[in-house]
């Protein structure tokens, strides 16, 4: 009894937290980010993007082109973007809410290659920001500059380090507010930076983004730690779009922007509309089923299935999982698994009632025996669901994928409150039942 009252007190501590998570404008903040449901593209419109190669190349570097882009456009604020490799050649990339598409393009295309170049006497005001320069980063080292160019317009400029040896790159702000990008660089790359600081003070270091000048700083002092900042004409969204490229380096493949689409939201609005109509019209139904069939148990089951949606909705907004019609189907089918797992329960409890056995004996017994065929048939569903989201990822098909990790999430969901919230409430019912023993028609009997 104990063990009972003590697993109510579980679930209703779990479901009083899943319910704050599932209101809205809660004040729940994970990482920085509010606990509020992630729509997908086809529920609240936005972009999509096909970019290629122009021949087939290894996996490996289509999968590390898809990791540097996926943490590019996620630092940028794009809200749960999703990117996937399909076939041998192709990215396809999803960007739910996005309303600035050639931002988007413009930092997808963006190759991220920085150098710090020695500009020896130039100024900013000879080389200004924007300036294109030639550099020495892939001549052989015997042919690396050893000298200033007489013409700074066509001559070569020696590279002092590439932006590989940095570790990272954060917008920072100075005193009077301007805002700069912080940087940090690893044992080697502060080696060469201390070295080349201490021996040409006075002189300007360029920063260099694809060829293109973007600051011209002087070198004052020394910079023993491997520290500084680049400072600049910057507003927050070019810092930040800046430290972004810095960050996470220059793409691994040359990909083109082979097909742009803009997708609205009105389709999937009224797609949505309709399922959660359909689903709240089916829920209702087989609610009323298992209490008119079951009776007790049924009741049970049916505030354990409300008990299950609470804390499912919950998980998808904290992992968060990005809800998208397909991915909404697979929650439903997951509600199928739940109840079926309470009627395998339920028939084998009236089994036991009909060969004599007292309630609690049929309600020990029932959930042994059903066991099983619980364990068996979720498995089986786990076994499909992993199947179905390596497929997903595989092939670039993310609705397959959604579909697959709703399902499985909520397959898991369904087992627990099957096997602990249904039997923990029905236990605790008869526990306020004078003699149930003697009303085996609660029971269906």
């Amino acid at each position: 009894m104990k063990q009972r009252y003590l697993n109510l007190v579980i679930i209703l501590l779990l479901v009083a937290v899943a319910l704050y998570i599932d209101l809205p404008n809660n004040a729940i903040k994970i990482a920085g980010r509010t606990m509020e449901p992630v729509l997908g593209l086809d529920l609240q419109g936005g972009l999509q993007v096909i970019l290629g190669t122009k021949t087939d190349i290894p996996l490996e570097k289509l999968e590390d082109a898809k990791t540097i882009l996926e943490q590019r456009t996620n630092a940028l604020g794009v809200a749960e973007n999703r990117f996937q490799v399909s076939g041998d050649r192709n990215i396809v990339a999803e960007f739910p809410g996005a309303d600035d598409p050639e931002a988007i393009i413009a930092n997808i295309r963006q190759t991220g290659m920085l150098e710090f170049v020695d500009l020896c006497d130039y100024d900013p005001s000879i080389l200004p920001e924007g300036t294109v320069i030639a550099t020495d980063f892939s001549l052989p080292e015997d042919q690396k500059v050893t000298a200033c160019p007489a013409d700074p317009y066509n001559g070569t400029f020696h590279t002092v380090m590439t932006g590989e040896m940095l570790t990272s790159a954060n917008v920072g702000r100075l005193e009077l507010g301007a805002y700069v990008i912080e940087f940090k660089l690893n044992s080697q790359g502060a080696e060469i930076f201390r070295e080349y600081t201490t021996n040409n003070r006075g002189k300007f270091l360029g920063i260099v983004l694809d060829k293109r000048i973007i600051s011209a700083p002087r070198v004052n002092e020394p910079i023993p730690n491997g520290e500084g900042i680049i400072e600049g004409n910057f507003t927050y969204e070019t810092s930040n779009a800046l430290a972004v490229n810095l960050r996470y380096g220059s793409l691994p493949v040359e990909l083109e922007v082979e097909q742009v689409r803009q997708v609205h939201a009105s389709l999937g609005e009224d797609s949505l509309n309709k399922s959660l109509i359909a689903g709240a019209i089916g829920f209702a139904i087989v609610m009323l089923f298992m209490g008119i069939f079951y009776r007790l148990p049924g009741v049970v089951a049916d505030l354990a299935m409300v008990i299950f949606a609470i804390i499912a909705l919950a998980l998808f907004i904290m992992v968060p999982v990005t809800l998208t019609l397909p991915g909404i189907a697979g929650f439903l089918l997951s509600v199928g698994a739940a109840l079926d797992a309470n009627i395998l329960i339920f028939e084998r409890m009236k089994e036991e009632l009909r060969r004599g056995r007292t309630v609690r004996q049929a309600i020990d017994l029932g959930w042994r025996r059903a066991w099983p065929s619980i364990r068996d048939s979720n498995i089986a569903a786990l076994i499909t669901a992993a199947i179905l989201y390596w497929f997903g990822s595989t092939f670039g098909a993310s609705i397959v994928q959604g579909f697959a990790f709703t399902l499985a999430l909520g397959v898991v969901v369904s087992l627990f409150t099957a096997i602990v919230v249904t039997r923990t409430l029905l236990n605790v019912a008869l526990d306020l039942i004078r003699d149930p023993d003697s009303r085996l028609h609660w029971f269906g009997i």
